[in-house]
């Protein structure tokens, strides 16, 4: 007999704010597995979580909780330790009192007496067991915060584990840590990522859109051939819509064709006299009947057509990213676009790396690699010169580089791509910015919207307008964490792009699989 489902939904649908649907008709019971949530950016992933965890409610549709849920929360920076950070300040405080025998009764009644062990346990699971529970959170790495917060989740004894993207900012330490403890957890998880390698561990893959929802068995490999598979039967229908559109409106020029035909014939019979006159009128009127009553059916026909052909269109829309082409930057294998010589790094009168020496020619593609906190953005600050190093001497080819940081902040918040644009490369007009941005899908009144109102994938895409737009693109491209904030579907148009650019690339990611797919050829470690 199976084991009774510890979350079960039940056509579970969901909107934004203004009522637009995020996702409907969603069924999923999930049991003793690891279940990764996928979608594009603003599908919601993150609204479905908060449902389960009680936090929102659904548009329609009926949930039910077996289990005992933890989701995922950030630790707070603030917090005067580690203890009070993960809640548990106040009860080890009252077991102190009793080991130093000067807790009260009321100490006795509430003592937590598994607490110490299980406290031990959470931590030594994340990786943490070496971390003093009286340190600050500040003082502890964007990675170690994560895995503290992981602890925090397991100190409640779950049954159902809530993550949403647990994995971003994270180092590969802090990631094998997210990837082991999911390994090894024995209930059920919930994970909203758009990591590949942890998905690729999953049991299950649900993917949330507008048109539907997708569940595969297995993990992330699974779900890319049957995505794929889907697709291409969008494809395949939009392709034969178009055909019966194009047969029905041959069809009814046949018909209109006939029919004048018809028409002259009759007026040549009329013409001759040879018929009463109230015979004419009567064939007249059937031949007008008839006419009335082909036109009726070959516009009904052709308006079926044109509705197939237009929903077709739609569904191959959703579930089909866009593309785009980074413009050839004609670089030479022989141009030098880089030099440092022993380029040194210090930071509050500590070095952080170097010395650190480099010659990039030709189109080569490196990755920084490093833990949390080894100095990787600044060092792309350096080659950028954005910032200057402590020691050592930098030689760049000037113009010719171009740095997109973690939040792509060459963009102005409040201030439209098109005017954007034009304050970036003075002298073009707002036809040629509106050119610019169309060959990265800002078409119309999308290269009309201010930088703050864009998702993660379209901030990048408009990154790269901005960058690649001049009379000559950059040879060097300086990609910080690029897919941090974006979708899986992003991040694979990202991919396709960067494998057709002819320029030089330096990439700071934690996302291997990312850097196989750009062509990455060598690594440069900091912190090692």
């Amino acid at each position: 007999m199976p084991a009774p489902a510890l979350l079960t939904l039940d056509r579970i649908a969901a909107a934004r704010p203004d009522g637009t649907a995020l996702f409907s008709d969603l069924t999923l019971a999930v049991g003793r597995e690891r279940i990764g949530l996928v979608g594009r950016n603003g599908c919601g992933k993150s609204t479905l979580l908060a449902i389960v965890a009680g936090e929102a409610q659904p548009k329609a549709g009926h949930l039910h909780r077996a289990g005992r849920i933890a989701m995922l929360r950030q630790i707070p920076v603030d917090a005067a330790s580690v203890a009070e950070a993960l809640g548990v300040a106040p009860a080890l405080a009252c077991l102190d009192r009793l080991d130093a025998g000067t807790g009260t009764a009321q100490d006795a009644a509430e003592a937590d007496w598994t607490l110490r062990e299980r406290l031990a346990e959470a931590l030594e699971d994340v990786g943490l067991g070496h971390i003093a529970l009286d340190r600050a959170p500040e003082s502890l790495s964007g990675g170690e915060r994560v895995r503290l917060a992981l602890a925090a989740m397991l100190l409640e004894q779950p049954e159902l584990l809530l993550l949403d993207e647990p994995t971003n900012n994270l180092d590969e330490e802090g990631r094998a840590a997210v990837a082991g403890l999911l390994a090894r957890w024995p209930g059920g998880a919930l994970v909203a990522s758009h990591d590949r390698a942890l998905l690729e561990g999953m049991d299950r893959i649900v993917q949330l859109s507008p048109v539907g929802v997708l569940s595969v068995s297995g993990g992330w490999s699974a779900f890319v051939a049957q995505r794929d598979a889907q697709r291409a039967q969008a494809e395949d229908a939009l392709d034969r819509s178009r055909r019966d559109l194009a047969q029905r409106a041959r069809g009814a020029q046949r018909q209109s064709e006939k029919k004048a035909r018809r028409d002259k014939a009759g007026r040549a019979t009329a013409a001759k006299g040879g018929l009463p006159r109230i015979l004419l009128g009567a064939r007249a009127r059937q031949a007008e009947e008839n006419g009335a009553r082909e036109r009726h059916s070959a516009q009904r026909q052709m308006a079926e057509a044109e509705g197939a052909v237009a929903t077709a269109r739609e569904r191959v829309e959703v579930l089909t990213p866009l593309t785009i082409a980074l413009p050839p930057t004609g670089l030479p294998a022989n141009r030098t676009l880089l030099r440092l010589d022993a380029v040194t790094l210090e930071r509050g009168g500590r070095p952080l790396f170097g010395p650190l020496s480099l010659t990039l020619t030709g189109p080569r593609r490196i990755a920084v690699a490093g833990s949390n906190g080894s100095g990787k953005s600044s060092l792309l600050a350096i080659i950028a010169g954005t910032l200057a190093p402590t020691g050592g001497a930098v030689q760049r080819a000037e113009g010719a580089i171009a740095l997109l940081d973690q939040s792509v902040s060459l963009l102005p918040l409040d201030r439209d791509l098109v005017e954007t644009m034009r304050a970036r490369h003075p002298g073009i007009t707002a036809g040629e910015a509106h050119a610019a941005l169309a060959r990265f899908a800002f078409r119309n009144r999308d290269a009309l919207k201010p930088a703050g109102v864009l998702s993660g994938g379209e901030r990048l895409r408009a990154g790269l307008a901005m960058v690649m737009a001049g009379p000559q693109p950059p040879q060097l491209l300086i990609l910080d964490e690029p897919t941090n904030h974006l979708d899986l579907d992003a991040i694979e148009v990202l991919e396709e792009a960067l494998r057709g650019y002819d320029g030089a690339l330096i990439v700071v990611s934690h996302d291997e699989r990312f850097l196989e797919r750009i062509g990455v050829e060598e690594r440069i470690r900091l912190g090692a």
